[in-house]
């Protein structure tokens, strides 16, 4: 794909000097996802302490309302270990140069994006294309 100065995406991708993301703005997302992360693992030792003082209650009722409680927790836990893996590997990206880049278009996904949601793989056009697709998937099955 042309850009405005006549360089390709391609040649553009993973080089800041050329006036994408500057390593100012990589660093800043690099600690932005660190620090993510890290608050991420400190929920998950609070969860793990809460699990382990689990007090048993002869209350059917007391028992079934702790028992929805952590299950609760529990998914919340594991929908934030799949974020932790999203942190994980963008900080992988920013490590090898592709951080910011749809990994689709190899267009820049765009700052405000990236600000948005620092995990992002794929452009806002992409995103959408790829919502567009999966609702129109589900409506098959359900046709």
């Amino acid at each position: 794909m042309e850009r405005a100065n006549g360089s390709s995406s391609s040649s553009l991708q993973g080089n800041p000097t050329l006036g994408y993301l500057s390593p100012d703005q990589l660093e800043f997302f690099r600690r932005l996802l660190e620090r993510e992360r890290e608050a991420l693992l400190c929920a998950a030792d609070g969860t793990h302490a809460n699990l382990k003082q689990f007090e048993p209650t002869p209350d059917p009722s007391d028992r079934a309302s702790l028992e929805e409680d952590h299950s609760l927790e529990l998914r919340v836990r594991d929908r934030e270990r799949k974020h932790l893996h999203a942190i994980d590997q963008a900080l992988m990206r920013i490590r090898d140069g592709s951080f910011g880049w749809c990994e689709e278009s190899g267009d820049p996904i765009g700052v405000d994006r990236l600000l948005a949601r620092p995990t992002a793989t794929l452009s806002l056009e992409a995103q959408e294309r790829h919502e567009s697709l999966r609702k129109m998937k589900a409506g098959r099955c359900h046709a």
